[in-house]
């Protein structure tokens, strides 16, 4: 047995490098299914982070359906999904560069179905009894004007130039999950207004379908200003299910003769905040039999549900996230993870629950000795809640520490707001505790998966509870030993560098900082960012510009004089969600003040990083920096990023 060395921490040699992260790891996303062949999106950093749609045949070979440079990936709502769909053997999907929807007969080359214009699609599903396409449409024609957003219907057997679209339902400002009922004689869908987000409160509406396409008899079946509607889908029989959180938590319903039957009332989410299109958490077995995801305490579990007796038995498997759940013929095919399992399309066998894995999102093994499994810990947050995280312990059996060290504290600091984390399989993780970083994963008040009550706790409270919860959970691990309190990071992308930015500006908690195309002037966010946020922070903060003093309060860029320690930041220059001045006005404060800064600018990114060589770049520079601040020296030579100030 080999002796472990020891080293300090945060110095450890580590097997997951960012070459390695680049190289053999990639993302999946949407599964479909076509007779007996099954398609997925794989995100592939080696080809410049392009969206390409896989088939896995019958034979069990894999097929890259569509060649480069396509990118299958949409913009509407800016953060996309469903960018696809397949039938009867046949693609369509939106393609990045201009957005136009293509179709892509096999063996033949994509031909686009929809011109030359700023109108984007998402979400679509084929009518076969009317051979044609509806879709959620965005426009952006008007750059004076907000995009209206609309259904349409795009006909399959048109000749000459590609239309725009037929609109099939307008009105409101958001649209999702159009549905076909089985005998394509009824369209249900999700809508809501501004200052809504769909997470706030949705109607599910559904329609009857003329002899003509049009529809008639549109009406609200549930949901309203303070309900939210998830994933609406018909049984084989055509009854409507949904997901809604009327009871404060996103459980499972019907819609049978006029009225809405609760299907597994629990203190558990069936549903996700609807950040992009095509999310899908259940899928039909039989009439009286539906899969399900669902999550207690920031764990998922995959369970069969009898709609009949409105028994729930949980599947016992080796995950603990599960996503994008298909049924087909005793089969399910869903995407899954745990911390020591990486992210994976997966099938399992419902007779014998036997689990076979198609397709895994690292190409590489991991050794158990380097992989950091974390607890779920539960503190008292400040305003006398109960908050969520996750710890993660420094983890590589090749080295310990130094019997009187303790480790750097990384504290993560989600997107969002609305949104979560779980225990899912994270490279990004694994890279810093094996070199001997602690990780804390924090579900901030405001996050899902705790129910309604638990979401709001952010109403009006942005940059306060999440930035409390934040240093609570800290003061948690540090009272209990697990950290250095003199070298505590947070970090954060998007809003969860608002946050970042926010507890580094008016806490006096942690030493260092890095942020992720983060939030630094809400105004500026308010009055720049897209259609699909424009009145988010109504809710987080207050309505705009009549509390402009609490967007000016909130903003970290005009208390940069409270700021007492180093900060890096990452921005692409190409960011519609976050814009780029965001990031350069704090860098200009911050070194002006006199503290180590450095900013890292990206052309070509936008909302997120996509690109093999950036995504090490970031990896290896904020490694390196953190290496200048806390004082150790990386086993590897990592690329150096200029400091200023330091």
């Amino acid at each position: 047995m080999t002796e472990s060395t020891v080293a300090p921490y945060g110095s450890w040699k580590s097997p997951i490098t960012s070459d390695r992260i680049v190289s053999k790891s990639i993302k999946l996303g949407q599964i479909s299914l076509c007779s007996d062949q099954v398609y997925w999106i794989e995100s592939r950093p080696t080809e410049g982070g392009r969206s390409a749609i896989i088939c896995l045949h019958d034979n069990g070979s894999r097929e890259i359906l569509t060649p480069q440079p396509l990118n299958v990936r949409t913009r509407v709502h800016e953060y996309g999904g469903a960018p696809y769909l397949v039938a009867n053997g046949v693609l369509y999907f939106s393609n990045f560069a201009d957005q136009r929807l293509y179709r892509q007969i096999p063996g033949q080359v994509p031909e686009p179905l929809t011109p030359k214009a700023s109108l984007f699609y998402a979400d679509g599903i084929y009518d076969h009894t009317r051979n044609r396409l509806i879709y959620i449409r965005e426009d952006q024609t008007n750059a004076h004007h907000e995009p209206i957003n609309t259904i349409v219907s795009i006909p399959l057997d048109h000749t000459g130039e590609p239309p725009p679209g037929s609109i099939l339902v307008s009105g409101n400002d958001f649209y999702a999950s159009p549905r076909l009922s089985p005998n394509g004689n009824q369209l249900a869908w999700i809508t809501w207004n501004h200052p809504n987000m769909p997470w706030d409160g949705t109607e599910l509406r559904i329609a009857d379908i003329q002899p003509d396409g049009t529809l008639a008899h549109s009406r609200c079946v549930a949901g309203g200003p303070d309900e939210s509607i998830f994933q609406p889908e018909w049984s084989p029989e055509g009854i409507l299910h949904f997901v809604s959180d009327r009871t404060g938590w996103w459980n499972l319903y019907r819609w049978q003769e006029e009225r809405v039957h609760p299907l597994c009332p629990m203190d558990a989410e069936f549903g996700l905040p609807q950040w992009a299109f095509g999310q899908r958490l259940y899928d039909f077995e039989s009439s009286s039999s539906i899969v399900c995801a669902y999550t207690r305490k920031g764990m998922w579990y995959l369970a069969r549900l009898n709609t009949t007796s409105g028994h729930l038995d949980t599947f016992d498997l080796p995950y603990t996230d599960f996503g994008d759940v298909l049924v087909r013929g005793g089969n399910v095919l869903c995407t899954a993870s745990s911390p020591s399992h990486p992210h994976s399309i997966i099938q399992l066998e419902l007779a014998t629950h036997h689990v076979n894995i198609l397709r895994q999102a690292v190409d590489f093994t991991m050794e158990g000795k380097y992989v950091s499994v974390p607890t779920a810990i539960e503190y008292p947050a400040k305003d006398g809640h109960t908050a969520h995280a996750f710890y993660y312990p420094p983890h590589n059996a090749d080295y310990q520490a130094p019997e009187d060290e303790q480790p750097p504290l990384m504290v993560k600091s989600h997107g969002g707001p609305t949104g979560a984390v779980s225990t899912a399989f994270n490279l990004m993780i694994q890279y810093w505790t094996s070199r001997g970083f602690a990780v804390l994963d924090v579900n901030y008040g405001g996050s899902t998966g705790y129910g309604r009550a638990y979401r709001e706790r952010l109403n009006s409270q942005w940059g306060i509870v999440d930035v409390d919860d934040c240093v609570s959970a800290v003061q948690y691990v540090i009272d209990q030993g697990k950290a250095d309190a003199s070298r505590v990071t947070i970090t954060g992308g998007s809003a969860g560098g608002y946050t970042t930015l926010c507890a580094l500006t008016f806490r006096d908690c942690f030493t260092a900082g890095s942020s992720y195309y983060g939030v630094s002037d809400l105004e500026a966010l308010v009055r720049d960012t897209h259609k699909f946020e424009s009145r988010y922070l109504d809710r987080l903060i207050g309505p705009y510009p009549e509390r402009k003093d609490l967007y000016d309060q909130r903003s970290p860029i005009y208390f940069t004089d409270r700021l007492s320690c180093p900060l890096i930041l990452f921005q692409g220059l190409e960011d519609k969600v976050v814009p780029p001045n965001q990031a350069e006005k704090m860098f200009d404060a911050v070194k002006t003040k006199g503290l180590p800064v450095a900013y890292v600018a990206f052309e070509g990114e936008q909302h997120g990083f996509r690109r093999p060589e950036n995504i090490k770049r970031v990896l290896d520079n904020e490694l390196y920096f953190y290496s200048k601040v806390f004082g150790f020296t990386p086993a590897e030579g990592e690329e150096p990023v200029h400091i200023e100030n330091l």
